[in-house]
C-alpha cells in the first residue's frame, strides 16, 4: 500500500508552548501525552493512545467506563462534557476526592 504513513499511535508535532513529559496536550481537537519535555518551536512525540494516570478534577467520582474529557483551561481530566474535549474513558474507579484517575485514550477527540 503506497499511501501508508504510520500506525498513528504516536505523532510528531512542533510545540507551540513549552511542556513536560507525561502532561496532556490539546491541539485543536487532537489530544495526546507528551513523550518528552519540550520548548516552544521544538519537535516532540505525542502519544495518542494508551492507558495513563492523569490529573483529574478532584471533586468528582469516576466509574469504570465513564466518558472522560480534557479541561484545557485547568489542564485536568473531567467527566464534564460542556466546553471540554472528549479524550477517552475511565478504566479504574476514582474516588471523590482524588487528584488522579486512570484513562484509556481513544486516539480520536471531539
Amino acid at each position: 500500500m503506497k499511501n501508508y504513513i504510520q500506525t498513528g499511535e504516536n505523532i510528531t508535532i512542533t510545540a507551540a508552548a513549552a511542556g513536560t513529559s507525561g502532561n496532556g496536550l490539546l491541539l485543536g481537537k487532537l489530544f495526546g501525552i507528551l513523550m518528552a519535555d519540550v520548548k516552544v518551536g521544538e519537535e516532540v512525540e505525542l502519544k495518542l493512545v494508551g492507558v495513563f494516570e492523569l490529573p483529574k478534577t478532584e471533586a468528582q467520582a469516576w466509574t469504570v467506563g465513564a466518558a472522560i474529557y480534557w479541561d484545557d483551561t485547568n489542564k485536568v481530566c473531567t467527566t464534564t462534557a460542556t466546553s471540554n474535549t472528549k479524550i477517552g474513558h475511565a478504566v479504574e474507579i476514582a474516588a471523590n476526592p482524588s487528584t488522579v484517575g486512570v484513562v484509556r485514550l481513544s486516539g480520536a477527540s471531539g
